[in-house]
């Protein structure tokens, strides 16, 4: 008898029912609040709980509040579970919430639409493949290692979306399926994330909010992002293999995959040279100015915005041209760039319920009383788990390490340890959870079913996370610092 198959919905019906869910359990999950203090973290103001201030919150219920969202007489000092307006409200707030992020993939796809309309990009993929001899191996490893250096030392991550459609280019030209093309890129990139080194959005945020030198114990997360990005690439590299050999083994078998591309010719000529040379020198002051300056999505947006024109000018591309190329890359990206937006709403709902601290609470307070080895896992198990609802890394670890920080003193671990743990936790989750932003958006670019995704990536998020156990009790061997 055949196997009934599951369908997963369309990302937007998939992340509203999640939304809903939320929505119910703030009539169930008890409400209650921490306190909250404003503190300066890396450059950027931080909103964290105080450890010990947490207090239990009576429901309030109001039918006028809950289908209209008006204040309701008698709530205050307690809690409002989400009633069909915060429901039906989640959605556009989160999108307001991440509004320069969402913006930020608009311009930069509009910015990549006027590169493919140049041919730089087919025609450099081009050069790359043929320098590499057409050797998948060696120019995943090159790839790959060059990404997940971008994810563990600057956080990139949501920089990457636009870049799907090229990494599919190079698996097409390589002869493998959608879903290597995708792994290049995500895999990659997630992997350097969640191993992070400096990433200023997770271990350094971590770290300033645990009270730790900046940059400390960096020595056992290089090793570990060593290991955890060799695993990554002797997996993929195994699974193209497969492919490579045997086009029936993808786990797309039936996918046409074909590749749109709009360009003037594969061959690299000297005007690709000069558009390409001047247009990494603009990613790479941007890059720069992330870090010296302090530059956020607005101004890395104004950067490739600047890219787009010079590149254009170069080509001597008209006007009007240049403006349908832009509007047309603006175009690729609007599932990928609102879907962001869909998954803040699952924060939205819980904040509003407040109940997201009674699961930080409850989390908490049964990792007091397990033994220190056990707590270590137990912290990243938590921590992977709670991003199913917080997916930012900056945000969660707001949310999470002024709690983990001292109790990890109290049960007898060093605080670099919880950092470790978070940062694990956060980053390799990001790979599987339907409510990250990056994936699920990287995932309609792609035009890969997330069911078909979850069976490629369990086996590796598995290793990874047994990984992750590992070095967590070397961490606690060693007394990490």
């Amino acid at each position: 008898m055949a196997r009934p198959k599951i369908k997963i919905p369309h990302v937007f019906v998939l992340l509203a029912s999640v939304i809903f869910v939320c929505s119910l359990l703030t009539y169930v999950v008890p409400s209650g609040r921490y306190e909250r203090r404003t503190m300066e973290v890396e450059g950027h103001e931080r909103t964290l709980l105080v450890p010990g201030t947490y207090q239990k919150l009576d429901k309030h219920i109001d039918p006028l509040n809950l289908l209209l969202g008006l204040e309701a007489e008698g709530a205050e000092g307690k809690a409002t579970p989400v009633g069909l307006h915060g429901f039906l409200t989640a959605i556009p707030r989160g999108l307001e919430k991440q509004a320069d992020i969402i913006f930020f993939i608009f311009i930069v796809g509009g910015v990549f639409g006027i590169l493919q309309r140049t041919g730089v990009i087919t025609a450099g993929l081009s050069r790359l493949v043929e320098r590499f001899g057409g050797s998948g191996p060696a120019l995943t490893i090159v790839l790959m290692i060059v990404l997940s250096i971008g994810g563990s030392t600057l956080g990139m991550g949501e920089e990457f979306i636009p870049l799907v459609p090229v990494f599919l280019l190079v698996s097409k030209r390589l002869g493998y399926d959608r879903i290597y093309g995708l792994a290049l890129v995500l895999v990659a990139a997630q992997v350097g994330f969640a191993a992070s080194t400096t990433n200023p959005f997770t271990v350094c945020v971590a770290q300033g909010i645990a009270e730790l030198p900046l940059y400390s114990g960096l020595p056992l997360r290089l090793v570990f992002y060593a290991c955890a990005i060799t695993v990554a690439l002797l997996y993929t590299l195994r699974y193209g293999r497969r492919v490579a050999a045997d086009p029936g083994a993808s786990l797309m078998p039936y996918d046409d995959f074909e590749i749109e591309a709009d360009t003037q010719g594969d061959v690299f000529t000297g005007r690709h040279r000069i558009i390409l040379i001047v247009s990494t020198l603009i990613f790479g002051f941007i890059l720069f100015a992330t870090q010296r300056y302090g530059w956020w999505m607005a101004d890395m947006a104004g950067g490739f915005l600047l890219m787009g024109i010079v590149a254009g000018f170069l080509a001597r591309l008209p006007v009007g041209e240049a403006v349908k190329a832009f509007v047309d890359g603006m175009r690729d990206m609007v599932v990928a760039a609102l879907v962001v937006g869909f998954a803040r709403g699952i924060e939205v709902v819980l904040s509003d319920g407040q109940i997201m601290d009674t699961i930080v609470h409850g989390a908490a307070s049964l990792l007091l009383h397990v033994p220190r080895h056990v707590a270590a896992i137990g912290m990243l198990l938590f921590e992977s788990s709670l991003n199913l609802l917080v997916p930012s890394g900056s945000g969660q670890a707001a949310v999470t390490v002024p709690l983990m920080a001292p109790l990890s003193d109290i049960i007898g671990l060093t605080r670099q340890t919880a950092v470790l743990a978070f940062t694990c936790g956060d980053g390799f989750s990001n790979l599987i959870i339907p409510t990250s932003g990056v994936l699920m958006a990287m995932l309609a670019l792609a035009r890969i079913p997330y069911g078909r995704w979850l069976r490629f990536i369990l086996p590796l998020f598995g290793l990874l996370m047994t990984l992750s156990a590992v070095f967590l009790m070397i961490a606690v061997a060693i007394d990490y610092s």
